[in-house]
């Protein structure tokens, strides 16, 4: 029983609310221009709702310009001093940004500080640059198991 209290204890304390994440691009919604075109060709739609669907796909354009950021250049993406997880020649790094210097980028790995290596930018998967954030999720799962372990602890010392 306590070999295996041990196990449980040991693989907690291995486990990390943080987690490497892919930026995701938000796509930009063209449905309903495209079907109030189609309705127009055919005449189905009254002059009101035309007003109205322009003023709605007007709405909707601002707030997609001001949602959606500009795209981002890989030098943008891998400021100084940012924790990323990058793919260079099909090889995974996790490596902590350094400096640019011009095409190349310079990063140490994360747990040696003394090593230096450099990427040039044509190398490095700009669809595959993960930044290190908290993930809630994980940090709940953690919780929630860290709570029924309590549970089951003054559980059974009460019995």
């Amino acid at each position: 029983m306590r070999k295996y209290l041990y196990l449980i204890i040991l693989s907690l304390s291995l486990v990390s609310c943080y987690t490497y994440q892919v930026k995701k691009t938000v796509d930009i919604p063209t449905e309903n221009k495209e079907n109030l075109e189609k309705n127009k060709a055919l005449g189905n739609v009254a002059p009101a709702q035309v007003e109205n669907s322009k003023a709605k796909s007007k709405n909707q354009k601002l707030n997609v310009q001001q949602v959606t950021p500009a795209p981002l250049t890989i030098q943008e993406k891998l400021a100084p001093n940012k924790n990323v997880k990058i793919d260079v020649d099909g090889r995974a790094y996790k490596v902590i940004v350094d400096r640019w210097e011009g095409d190349s980028l310079v990063v140490h790995p994360v747990h040696s500080r003394e090593k230096v290596l450099k990427f040039h930018k044509s190398q490095i998967n700009a669809e595959k640059i993960a930044e290190k954030r908290f993930s809630q999720p994980i940090a709940d799962i953690i919780t929630v198991v860290a709570y029924a372990g309590i549970g089951f602890g003054i559980w059974s010392l009460l019995q």
